[in-house]
C-alpha cells in the first residue's frame, strides 16, 4: 500500500460522476479485468495506491455542484478491501455524499460494507442509494478459488438481503462466467434463485463469458495452470488470443437467465440497469436549483 495526493477524484460522464478512490485490489480474483495492462499499472496491482485527499478533494466538488446527480465507485477496485477497515477512506466519501445531498451507486465484492449500512439507509431515504454485488459461482468452495481473498458468494447473498431488510435497492453482476468452470445452468439457476429471494432489481451479464486483454489473461492463464490443469491449453486452441471468450453454452445459459428474470420482474438488460442506477430521483433534482 503506498499513498498519492490525488489532482481529481470525479470523472464525469452524462450527468454520472465515478470515482475510485482506491487503485488496484487484494482480493485476488483469477480473472480481474483491472489488470490489464491498457490501464497502465506502474506499481504491482496488489500495491494498493491510496488516494488519501479523496475525501477532501470530494467534498471541494460536491460543495461546488449545483445540480445534484448519482456518484459511482467500485467499477475499477472496491471499495471495500482490507485496507477500507484501517483507512475509512470510503465511509468519510459517503458521509459527504449524504451531506450535500447526492447519491451513491457502490459496487463492492466484500461484506465490508456492511459497516456503512447505516449511512447508504441515510442516503437512500435523503436521495438514492444502490449497492451492486458481484456473484459469479453459487459453489462456496469454487468461491475459494475464483475470489480467494473476498467473502463466499452465500455470505454476498446476505449482504444483499440486509440491503433489502433497509430499502436499498440492490444491482447484482452475474459476470464473469467462466468456460467450462462456472457455466452451467444449475450454476446460474441457483444464483437468480436467490436473487429472486432477496428482491434483487436488476441483474448484469454481457452474454455469458468473459473477457481477456493482455495483462489479465496471462494471469488468468496462470491460475488455470494452478487449479484447472489442462484447461489453459484447451483455452488456447479453443480461443487463441480472443478478447471475447464465450462459453460454449452461451445460448442456453443466456435462455435460462432471461427466463427466469423475465419470471420474476427483474431487470435484465444492462442498459436499463445502468440508466436506473445513473438516474437521480427528480423531486431531489428540482430542490437541489434551491438548496445551495
Amino acid at each position: 500500500m503506498h499513498f498519492v495526493d490525488a489532482k481529481g477524484i470525479l470523472t464525469a460522464s452524462g450527468g454520472y460522476n465515478g470515482m475510485n478512490i482506491y487503485r488496484g485490489c487484494t482480493h485476488g480474483c483469477i480473472y480481474c479485468d483491472s489488470r490489464s495492462r491498457c490501464y497502465q499499472f506502474t506499481h504491482d496491482f496488489e500495491d494498493i495506491e491510496v488516494k488519501r485527499n479523496a475525501p477532501e478533494l470530494l467534498e471541494k466538488v460536491l460543495r461546488s455542484k449545483r445540480q445534484k446527480c448519482m456518484i459511482g465507485t467500485g467499477s475499477m477496485s472496491d471499495p471495500y478491501m482490507h485496507c477500507e477497515e484501517k483507512l475509512g477512506l470510503t465511509k468519510s466519501c459517503l458521509e459527504i455524499i449524504l451531506k450535500y445531498g447526492f447519491g451513491i451507486a457502490i459496487q463492492t465484492k466484500s461484506d465490508r460494507i456492511l459497516r456503512d449500512i447505516d449511512l447508504l439507509e441515510e442516503i437512500n431515504h435523503s436521495a438514492k442509494a444502490v449497492v451492486q454485488m458481484t456473484l459469479t459461482t453459487y459453489d462456496d468452495e469454487l468461491c475459494k478459488t475464483l475470489e480467494p481473498n473476498v467473502c463466499n458468494t452465500k455470505r454476498r447473498i446476505e449482504v444483499l438481503e440486509k440491503m433489502q431488510e433497509r430499502g436499498i435497492p440492490t444491482v447484482v453482476w452475474l459476470t464473469p462466467i467462466l468456460p467450462y468452470i462456472n457455466d452451467t445452468v444449475e450454476n446460474i439457476t441457483a444464483i437468480l434463485k436467490e436473487c429472486v429471494r432477496v428482491g434483487v432489481k436488476g441483474v448484469i451479464a454481457f452474454g455469458m463469458g468473459l473477457t481477456l486483454r493482455e495483462g489479465d489473461r496471462e494471469y488468468y492463464y496462470a491460475a488455470l495452470d494452478r487449479h484447472f490443469p489442462g484447461l489453459k491449453e484447451k483455452y488456447i486452441k479453443q480461443y487463441g488470443n480472443a478478447y471475447e471468450v464465450p462459453s460454449p453454452r452461451s445460448k442456453e445459459l443466456w435462455e435460462a437467465f432471461q427466463k427466469i428474470c423475465k419470471e420474476n420482474g427483474i431487470i435484465s438488460n444492462a442498459d436499463e440497469c445502468f440508466k436506473y442506477m445513473h438516474e437521480f430521483p427528480e423531486k431531489y433534482k428540482q430542490m437541489s436549483l434551491f438548496d445551495l
